[in-house]
């Protein structure tokens, strides 16, 4: 059954499993540079929601499925919280790959699930002073 499936494999040039080289779209500089100032731009929002304590990034690589790219925010106790993105190919060519809205939307959800993780994380360390 794996004979016919495109993710078995091309004998000494693809692995099962992984997709051939010519499957997975390559950026073009100016498509790199647009999807890194879109996730650079929610970094910024989010870091407008949040204190300094917060740690945020953002990263645009390659995956065998595609280009990716993603924001993280690292709270001052807890887990980390990200967002992720795979961009189709037409979605590339577009000079706002992400519009303003969607990326208030992300930052604003990304800066309550950190402020969440950090209360989730001393919930029950911290005496509450009234009730």
């Amino acid at each position: 059954m794996n004979g016919n499936t495109p993710y078995a494999g091309i004998p000494d040039v693809t692995q099962a499993g992984q997709r051939a080289s010519v499957d997975v779209d390559e950026l073009t500089p100016e498509q790199r540079r647009h999807l890194r100032d879109s996730v650079a731009d929610i970094a910024t929002l989010t870091r407008k929601y949040l204190p300094e304590e917060y740690v945020i990034g953002s990263q645009v690589t390659n995956s065998l499925t595609g280009p990716q790219a993603s924001v993280s925010v690292q709270p001052p106790v807890g887990h980390i919280v990200s967002a992720g993105f795979e961009p189709e190919k037409h979605e590339l060519d577009d000079d706002e790959l992400i519009d303003a809205e969607e990326r208030d939307e992300v930052a604003r959800g990304l800066a309550a699930s950190a402020a969440l993780q950090v209360k989730q994380a001393v919930e029950n360390k911290i005496t509450p002073t009234a009730r």
